[in-house]
């Protein structure tokens, strides 16, 4: 037995068929976690709904970027903010009170690519939470193996901070299966976030905040 907490998040919709069968699934297992969305989804009438959906089950709402594309370090300084600023406003009432914000990594990288400097600025003026991860098992790349990754990445972890999908062809079809695996192994599902990995919090940089900023133009 563990006793090992797991942060779990799932990011990139809401995606109708995917989404409420995330949905389901934590739901029958008793699981509040984090829902990091894309704002060109969330602005639909369906991505919409099942946000509101997962806000009135208790879970977190977080912004993770309006398209998904390139990392906010490799865009320009308008260009970075912008895809901020209109997921937050997509989102509206149902964003966490701590303004949760996850940067593009591009497969979990980590790096100062993460964010711009005018990105950055923007979450410390607007008082945002920034939150990275630790395990990131490749759902989205690998439906039917990313398993053994994540309990691999769970396991080496003190405070595993877990990725997952609510995409098509990323967690859902081994996700009720995982859950219950790592119960009955010991392991349990919080929704709080680990402090060692969130480099802004409600607009104070931590340590690892420089470390995920681009260099200055």
């Amino acid at each position: 037995m563990t006793g090992k907490a797991i942060s779990l998040t799932i990011d990139n919709g809401p995606e109708p068929g995917v989404t409420d069968r995330v949905l389901d699934i934590l739901a029958a297992r008793g699981i509040r976690t984090t829902f990091f969305v894309l704002g060109r989804n969330v602005a639909t009438r369906d991505g919409r709904k099942l946000a509101e959906r997962a806000h009135a089950e208790g879970h977190r709402i977080g912004n993770h970027t309006w398209s998904h594309g390139a990392p906010l370090g490799r865009l320009d300084a308008d260009e970075s903010v912008a895809e901020i600023a209109r997921t937050q406003e997509a989102i509206g009432d149902l964003a966490d009170s701590a303004k949760l914000f996850r940067p593009v990594g591009g497969g979990g990288a980590l790096g100062p690519h993460l964010l711009s400097p005018a990105a950055y600025d923007y979450l410390l003026a607007e008082a945002f939470t920034c939150v990275l991860w630790n395990a990131v098992p490749g759902d989205f790349s690998r439906p039917d193996t990313w398993v053994d990754t994540a309990v691999e990445q769970c396991a080496a972890e003190a405070e595993p901070l877990l990725v997952l999908h609510d995409m098509p062809g990323a967690c859902v079809d081994k996700l009720d299966g995982f859950l219950g695996m790592m119960i009955d192994g010991g392991y349990s599902f919080r929704q709080e976030l680990p402090a060692s990995e969130i480099v802004i919090d409600r607009g104070r940089p931590t340590d690892r905040a420089a470390a995920v900023v681009a260099a200055a133009a």
